[in-house]
């Protein structure tokens, strides 16, 4: 057993996670099932789609330092230096925004900075064109850090897409027809739809406007698979504004939905994706008799 396996045995992810069924009247009243598959609680600090994609890159950096990107509320910058923490590997995350360097941490990146992460500031011209070879070698030498293994912004890549298969695995033999999970990068939605089986689809509510996720996913699809696999479609209709954005009817619509079912709603992704949901099945987009289910990606801070 190597040295991450065995931190790995000590992690104990909750894996398969839970798949509840709910009662909401919004859905039972057009014939439809409302099911949430919590992967909000895979673990405290590695909830959701973070975990999953982070386990297989884990894996491969071999206990070299991790090396990511992200903004100033990162969850996959969260996410990356908890797992750093719990798993005993360094981590440096690469912060869009060099104003941000003179300023007080926000108590996200405090977090990470709590949980050992090493945080470089970059400014935005130079944080756009981290993909070009030449930039990332600009940031790797203002890292000073030897050899890094470098995980994608948002974590979406083909391992990230490989391990997020399991989730839809998972799914697999649920008796659901539809699965809804709320979009940032793609990976985890290419990866769902990969591992869903026949007659089960994939819907992803992007939570970022610009209409670009679509190749996003054909494209990690393709470096994971070699091509495209399983169903899925994109409702674009549901960002809030944007990234990081809510609206006061987005937060009146958590805040009903907490008091409904008693579980915290996460505002960014998850309440975006659920509130997607409840106007598709109020515009009678799902077939009476369809299963719906809402993938919960992670929790409120």
């Amino acid at each position: 057993m190597t040295t991450f396996d065995l931190a790995l045995s000590r992690l104990r992810p909750r894996l398969p996670s839970p798949l509840e069924p709910v009662e909401d009247e919004r859905f039972a009243r057009r014939g439809l099932r409302l099911l949430l598959k919590r992967d909000d609680l895979i673990h405290p600090d590695l909830p959701g789609n973070k975990w999953r994609k982070l386990a297989l890159n884990l894996r491969a950096a071999g206990g070299r330092p991790v090396l990511t990107f992200g903004g100033a509320y990162s969850n996959h910058l969260r996410a990356t230096a908890a797992a750093g923490r719990l798993l005993g590997f360094a981590t440096i995350g690469v912060v869009r925004g060099d104003e941000l360097a003179d300023r007080p941490l926000n108590p996200s990146l405090a977090r990470c900075a709590a949980d050992g992460m090493r945080l470089v500031f970059v400014d935005r011209s130079t944080y756009r064109a981290k993909k070009d070879p030449a930039v990332l070698g600009r940031i790797l030498r203002l890292a000073a850090t030897d050899a890094p293994y470098v995980v994608p912004e948002g974590g979406s890549n083909a391992l990230a897409v490989e391990g997020c298969t399991e989730l839809g695995r998972e799914l697999r033999e649920a008796a659901v027809d539809v699965v809804s999970v709320a979009c940032g990068t793609g990976g985890t939605l290419a990866g769902l739809a990969a591992g869903l089986g026949p007659g089960q689809r994939a819907l992803g509510v992007p939570v970022l406007k610009g209409g670009f996720l679509g190749d996003e996913i054909r494209s990690l699809q393709r470096a994971a698979f070699g091509g495209p696999r399983g169903d899925w479609t994109l409702d674009e209709r549901f960002h809030g504004g944007g990234y990081g954005r809510t609206t006061p009817s987005l937060d009146a619509f958590a805040e009903d939905f907490e008091a409904r079912h008693g579980l915290a709603i996460e505002r960014l992704y998850v309440a975006k994706m659920l509130y997607g949901l409840v106007t598709l099945a109020e515009e009678g987009a799902f077939a009476r008799g369809t299963r719906v289910t809402a993938v919960i990606t992670g929790a409120p801070e």
